[in-house]
């Protein structure tokens, strides 16, 4: 049967479009659903469902807006380890974006947005690599030794400020969570000729410089546990003792109790006085649980027993913002702290 060459041509022009749609269409990431208070709580604890969440949070984050954030992308590289519930492609799909713009800093389409790019990048990967292979990637030594080029003199880095606490606040928290990545970082690197000055004016910063909230100061306890001589032990059993005190009635904690932030939308009220929430619970079960406290301790079972009747029917764990009630992004750091907590406690 002939058919005109105009009609071929347009057959295949049309067919390419249905291509490049349907393409498209599989390429375009699902739809992370928007955080609410109002969100149903599940029947029952399902770390399945934590785990589908937290891989549909972090890559989603990862392929629409192409950057790292303290509230999704990193805690979910952190978190999604300890899970051994359901594939890994997407907690590989982001750490693969990472050494990839590790790879190209040094290119003029690559170069990092911010230095707080690779401090969290060189920590995140650093805590990572600990919980995967227990090998340090090159790529992960490659983002450390460039992290000590980006210190100042005081010991301190030029942590992004977006006036969004807790996370992207000030450089305190930059340093100490710096901390806890090169602490982690297998292979000794913390003890290791590339680390040595960077630590040393690491450690001067953080036993000089006070830090501004109990949130950091749970960080600066996190980061004491594989840092000897970071805290004494007179200052470890203080801020152990804040922490506990801070548990609420219900056994939870909460995000708003651990500083004195203000939000940057005015119309914003921070409610110090509201209920437990999942970052602020997990979070401090997990620092509790490294710093020693044993899991059938009666504060951390109470936590436990909190975290595992307050999970979402999405799977994920609330927490509302400190900035703005447009969006909760923190929900999906504190989703990654409840788990690493339930885990550390099993």
């Amino acid at each position: 049967m002939y058919i005109p060459a105009k009609y071929l041509l347009a057959s295949a022009a049309a067919l390419a479009v249905f291509a490049a749609t349907a393409a498209a269409q599989d390429a375009a990431p699902a739809k992370v659903p928007s955080s609410s208070a109002d969100e149903p709580m599940a029947a029952k604890l399902s770390l399945v469902k934590a785990a589908e969440f937290l891989d549909l949070a972090g890559t989603s984050w990862t392929s629409v807006k192409k950057c790292g954030t303290c509230h999704t992308n990193y805690p979910y590289l952190m978190a999604r380890p300890a899970l051994k519930e359901g594939p890994m492609t997407g907690h590989d799909e982001v750490r693969a974006f990472f050494e990839k713009r590790i790879e190209g800093w040094d290119t003029d389409l690559g170069k990092p947005r911010f230095d707080a790019e690779v401090i969290a990048t060189a920590a995140t990967l650093a805590f990572n690599d600990a919980q995967t292979t227990g090998k340090l990637h090159p790529l992960t030594r490659k983002a450390l030794d460039r992290m000590w080029t980006l210190q100042l003199k005081n010991g301190s880095f030029d942590w992004i400020k977006c006036n969004w606490p807790p996370l992207e606040h000030d450089d305190y928290y930059g340093v100490v969570y710096a901390a806890v990545g090169v602490g982690y970082a297998p292979e000794n690197y913390a003890t290791g000729a590339s680390a040595k000055e960077g630590m040393a004016r690491l450690r001067t910063y953080l036993t000089r410089t006070a830090p501004p909230n109990l949130h950091h100061k749970a960080w600066l306890l996190w980061a004491s546990v594989k840092h000897e001589g970071l805290l004494t032990k007179e200052r470890r059993e203080e801020t152990i003792k804040e922490l506990l005190a801070l548990q609420r009635p219900d056994g939870g904690w909460s995000l708003p109790s651990l500083g004195y932030w203000q939000s940057f939308d005015p119309k914003h009220e921070i409610d110090r006085s509201g209920g437990s929430d999942g970052y602020g619970t997990g979070l401090i079960v997990y620092i509790l649980r490294q710093a020693g406290l044993p899991a059938d301790h009666a504060a951390i079972q109470k936590g436990v027993k909190w975290l595992q009747g307050n999970q979402r029917e999405s799977g994920r764990w609330f927490t509302r913002s400190l900035n703005t009630d447009r969006y909760h992004y923190i929900t999906n750091a504190g989703t990654a702290f409840a788990v690493l907590a339930l885990k550390s406690c099993e």
